[in-house]
């Protein structure tokens, strides 16, 4: 069957799973680790019992076929059911459709898989294996669920963000479940003394975060730096950020200096421009942001973000080379910033 995740989530804190065999896959590798882990402490109460959890490879099913049922069918020496869990799969459904229709002894195969298709073979067989199994999938967090996420994890801690804090956090994490707990953890701990944490707070917490350079490499397209976008897009990328979430970003961006170039054709000045934005926009950066504002035309910034939308819905269909579309449209705004336009020529002689 297929288990939506914020469904998984809740079966999970309810009490143990009732399950046989569970497959989690997807982009966001941090959070098909985070559930794996917590199907696990369903069942153990722990994620490195000795004596009722095997690990397991693709490799070691792949030369011993048979010890996916013997591992199923064994008993625990502390008693209690077992846990199996096979990590690093791709779309090798030949691995395990003889155990998903057998689901021999009483153990859970815990299966954790990459980024495969929604409509993929291993993931149908776990769709189609019955009630006992369940395939669920991982997304990156983004836009509400994103939002639903941090304000749960303050409510936990018995914290609360002010709403510039909120939408700073939003706008800067996802794109891995585990990055963003670490970077939210960080910050709780920096406010431990606070009831309220504000933007301030916020911004010195996660500053040196990989999730910040998104900011730096917003800033790199609009002023047309491609020395600094490039470093700041392979860094991003590297670090398992997804192009999707790095266009949204950029967008974001242009957005908001769209927004400032309106209002500043309308009569306003920058400075009470710029007080209209939301979160406002970072005292270090000002300078560099109203100089953006006011050289960009209106006109490229809507092409700019023409752009931006047309490359993320290009990125999201099944098979796209999104890491090239996000680069070479990236690269294409940034050629056509004023600072690329207004650029001297050099004459070159010929040799």
């Amino acid at each position: 069957m297929e288990l939506k995740g914020e469904q998984f989530d809740k079966k999970v804190k309810a009490g143990p799973l009732d399950y046989r065999a569970l497959l989690f896959y997807g982009p966001d590798r941090g959070l098909v680790e985070e559930r794996a882990n917590a199907a696990v402490r369903s069942v153990l109460g722990e994620i490195d019992d000795p004596f009722r959890l095997v690990e397991l490879t693709p490799a070691q099913v792949k030369d011993e076929p048979a010890r996916l049922h013997d591992e199923a069918s064994s008993l625990s020496f502390s008693g209690g059911q077992r846990v199996i869990r096979l990590r690093g799969l791709g779309n090798e459904a030949g691995l395990l459709r003889d155990y998903l229709t057998e689901l021999p002894g009483d153990a859970l195969l815990i299966a954790e898989a990459g980024e495969i298709p929604r409509k993929s073979e291993l993931v149908k067989l776990f769709e189609k294996a019955g009630e006992s199994a369940a395939a669920v999938a991982c997304y990156r967090d983004e836009g509400a669920n994103l939002g639903r996420f941090i304000d749960a994890f303050f409510q936990e801690q018995g914290q609360q963000l002010d709403q510039e804090a909120r939408s700073y956090l939003a706008a800067n994490l996802g794109g891995d479940r585990q990055l963003t707990r670490r970077e939210l953890e960080k910050l709780s701990l920096y406010a431990a003394d606070k009831r309220t944490i504000d933007l301030d707070d916020a911004r010195t917490s996660i500053g040196d975060s990989a999730a910040l350079s998104l900011d730096d490499l917003s800033f790199a397209v609009a002023d047309g730096r491609l020395s600094e976008l490039e470093r700041t897009l392979n860094r991003s990328l590297d670090e398992g950020v997804s192009p999707v979430a790095v266009l949204r970003t950029v967008s974001r961006h242009f957005q908001r200096l769209h927004l400032t170039a309106g209002l500043l054709a309308s009569g306003e000045d920058i400075d009470t421009a710029m007080k209209k934005l939301r979160p406002p926009v970072f005292w270090k950066v000002a300078d560099r942001f109203k100089t953006q504002a006011r050289t960009w035309p209106i006109g490229h910034l809507t092409r700019a973000l023409e752009r931006l939308m047309e490359t993320e819905a290009a990125c999201k269909k099944t098979g796209a080379a999104d890491n090239l579309l996000c680069s070479d449209s990236l690269f294409a705004i940034a050629r056509g910033a004023p600072r690329q336009r207004n650029r001297p020529r050099t004459n070159r002689r010929s040799q």
